[in-house]
């Protein structure tokens, strides 16, 4: 199945690709480790000032900097869908967050786009439309203390162009959505241990990633595509708003019990 096109205002910054603290938690995902692409090489994309990659970088982000992060996925074991869909949850938590009024926390999620670090990830995605110098100038508006509301026209064409990027990369929308929820669930376990936010980078990332699965369920079509949304929405909804640090966390078993609500109406998916 592909994406159904969508109206762009224009083509706009696309996103945090996926972080490698992401990656980490990705490790042991069923049907995912035989994916292969080639060796990606280095991306032109531009950087984004230091100072905003620094952002966010303290406690409850532990393991958490651009080089000490622990992969137990390489980029290239995953495909472009699978990459870009990932891309697209780092972008929505970092986007959620700035918009919530907490850039501190946005800009950890809004970096890998324009970070050297992650140039693996980004491989063939200028090909597909990636305006790497949008998200530069939202990278550097972060970074000077803008408030979100006045580059909010910049923030919806980094949407549009993720949304474009995910209309020309194909990809089945029920195989991308269940990637999406086993991440959400190991990003989920990493972030939230006893009941506290013991990482937020993680508990943040699986926001993102349910934000974008609502986003490939509306590819589905019928009955069987309706109930899927509705367990959608449930889920995105035990995390109280925008996932800042300071928020209460619903237990894991709270939420690995709604993914497995969601993918059991995705089962049924034909």
């Amino acid at each position: 199945m592909t994406f159904k096109s969508r109206d762009l205002m224009r083509l706009g910054l696309t996103a945090a690709l996926l972080s490698s603290t992401s990656l980490a938690a990705c490790g042991g995902e069923a049907g995912q480790a035989e994916e292969t692409t080639e060796a990606p090489a280095a991306a032109a994309t531009p950087t984004a000032p230091a100072s905003a990659a620094q952002a966010g970088e303290g406690a409850g982000y532990a393991g958490e900097g651009e080089g000490g992060e622990g992969m137990a996925h390489a980029p290239e074991t995953l495909s472009i869908q699978n990459r870009l869909a990932f891309m697209r949850g780092h972008v929505e938590a970092g986007l959620a967050l700035y918009r919530a009024g907490a850039p501190e926390q946005a800009g950890r999620h809004l970096l890998h786009p324009v970070s050297e670090t992650h140039a693996a990830e980004r491989e063939g995605l200028d090909d597909l439309g990636f305006d790497g110098p949008l998200f530069v100038e939202i990278s550097e508006a972060l970074d000077a203390g803008t408030e979100s509301a006045a580059i909010e026209d910049k923030l919806v064409d980094a949407e549009a162009n993720l949304e474009m990027l995910a209309d020309k990369a194909g990809g089945s929308s029920k195989d991308i959505l269940n990637f999406l929820l086993d991440t959400t669930l190991a990003e989920y376990r990493i972030g939230v241990v006893d009941g506290e936010i013991v990482n937020a980078g993680e508990f943040q990332d699986a926001y993102g990633f349910v934000t974008v699965a609502a986003d490939y369920a509306g590819d589905l079509e019928g009955d069987a595509g309706d109930a899927v949304r509705t367990e959608l929405e449930a889920l995105k909804a035990m995390w109280d708003g925008a996932p800042l640090a300071e928020s209460t966390p619903r237990p894991v078993d709270d939420i690995a019990s709604q993914i497995s609500r969601v993918q059991l109406e995705l089962s049924a998916v034909r």
